[in-house]
């Protein structure tokens, strides 16, 4: 059995390679980001260490196994789907992956967990903007806008948005006064379609005031007021 400075090595090398990827993660304001990547990356490392060498009469191969299906729920966690969007598929892999990284840490291949580690920063890092730029996919906007109060505001708004091809996959409605109310939607915008076209849109609906669009989290918002 490797001596404590060795096993220690193996589990710093594990947080260290999943705070990597997770530093990505955290910076696209993923769901799981720094300390969700980094705990899988180094729980994953000590099972492997423990599977290993905890139980010298068993097979260890059954806790990796365990490892791999334990991870799977994880990842399932950070998926969600509303009508024809799926999100968080990306970062459901990610952790998956990088549960291996941890694995290939505590079984002392730290040539192998590296190299991936790059290898997986390539992928979120490079192929994204090229993703983008040749392959078009439905993206997600969140709209706030305020009404006037009425029995067809909300018919309204689904005419404009039809007008464009976006769809709307949430509605939520709070009251404001006696007159007005305030609609929160979360939009299925086509991918050849731009906010600058979608706030023209909403803008166009009669009594529509104070617009807010915000799309893909933290990239490409547009306000407007009246």
């Amino acid at each position: 059995m490797p001596n404590a400075a060795d096993l220690m090595l193996r589990l710093v090398v594990a947080l260290t390679l999943g705070a990597i990827v997770g530093l990505e993660r955290e910076r696209q304001e993923r769901a799981a980001g720094l300390r969700t990547v980094t705990m899988v990356s180094l729980g994953s490392c000590l099972f492997t260490i423990i599977g290993a060498y905890g139980f010298p009469n068993t097979d260890p191969s059954r806790v990796a196994a365990q490892i791999v299906t334990g991870i799977g729920f994880l990842g399932a966690g950070t998926i969600f789907l509303r009508k024809d969007l799926v999100r968080g598929l990306t970062t459901a892999a990610t952790i998956w992956t990088v549960a291996a990284i941890g694995m290939a840490a505590g079984t002392a291949q730290y040539f192998e967990a590296a190299f991936t580690t790059l290898l997986i920063l390539g992928v979120l890092m490079v192929l994204k903007p090229i993703e983008k730029r040749f392959f078009k996919r439905p993206s997600e906007a969140q709209v706030s806008v305020i009404v006037p109060r009425g029995d067809g505001e909300i018919e309204e708004l689904r005419a404009a948005l039809a007008a464009i091809g976006a769809f709307p996959l949430a509605i939520r409605i709070h009251e404001l006064n006696e007159t007005d109310d305030r609609l929160e939607i979360d939009v299925g915008l086509p991918a050849n379609r731009t906010t600058a076209e979608l706030l023209r849109q909403l803008r166009a609906v009669q009594g529509a005031r104070q617009v807010l669009i915000s799309r893909d989290l933290i990239e490409d918002r547009v306000r407007a007021g009246n």
